[in-house]
């Protein structure tokens, strides 16, 4: 019988909040099964780059990426949101590690290919390693995932966080049994975007394209529902999305993916 894995994803404003991110990194520590962290980067690298004149650019959703704000985001990513979330760990007794897709060729990916929008140095993935990240959870470590990947070639790249932890839970499916958590500041897909309470329980294939064509959801949202059917497809157990509260209590309203 395979192990159970727990990857969550933890983002939006969730991040931007001292007392959220405490309470979320306690009861992440807690988790009594093998488990990997990814994180985004909230607003910090945002903010950073409007202090220095930077205006960031959002498509779809997704940020462009060009050379001063790459910058930007591997140094508040990979690095000050990075150890700040493993050193609450560390003192929760959760042993993290954390990590960029650079360490140990643990996620490879290329330049997205320029179509109709030029997103700049944004990674799509090619590899992940599997096996190495698999020597990690075996010998108790908890690896602590950023928004950032590499080429093999010497260029780092800005990666959509939602897809790092899918494409993780893909890869970690072969060898573990996955359920792949989402969390942010809303309890889950919500029929009404004003209405906290109007959440979706359960969405499959058919009905999130009805949902997107009638434009319940939409912007953000789009891209981290593809990621979630792709996991599923990919092999992956179970996927969720609610608020961070749900790291420690599944029976939390909240909405379940399945195809």
């Amino acid at each position: 019988m395979k192990k159970q894995l727990k990857i969550v994803k933890i983002g939006g404003n969730v991040i931007n909040d001292s007392a959220q991110l405490d309470a979320f990194v306690h009861d992440f520590a807690k988790l009594d099964s093998l488990k990997v962290l990814v994180h985004g980067g909230g607003r910090k690298a945002t903010e950073i780059a409007d202090s220095l004149g930077l205006e960031p650019k959002m498509i779809g959703g997704r940020r462009v990426t060009d050379e001063a704000n790459l910058e930007i985001v591997t140094m508040v990513y990979a690095g000050l949101l990075n150890k700040k979330i493993v050193a609450k760990l560390q003192n929760s007794d959760c042993n993290a590690l954390g990590l960029s897709g650079a360490d140990a060729n643990l996620i490879q990916a290329h330049k997205r290919i320029v179509k109709d929008i030029d997103y700049g140095f944004a990674g799509d993935i090619d590899l992940v390693e599997g096996k190495t990240i698999g020597l990690f959870l075996n010998g108790g470590l908890v690896p602590v995932f950023s928004a950032i990947t590499h080429d093999k070639k010497g260029q780092l790249l800005n990666t959509n966080a939602d897809t790092i932890a899918a494409e993780l839970a893909k890869e970690l499916s072969h060898d573990f049994e996955v359920e792949l958590v989402y969390c942010f500041e809303k309890n889950g897909v919500l029929q009404q975007v004003e209405d906290d309470d109007s959440v979706i329980q359960q969405i499959d294939k058919n009905k999130y394209e009805l949902l997107k064509n009638s434009g319940v959801i939409a912007e953000g949202m789009l891209p981290k529902m593809e990621n979630c059917f792709d996991a599923l497809q990919g092999g992956v157990h179970k996927v969720h999305i609610g608020n961070p509260a749900l790291v420690s209590d599944m029976n939390l309203k909240h909405t379940t993916l399945m195809l």
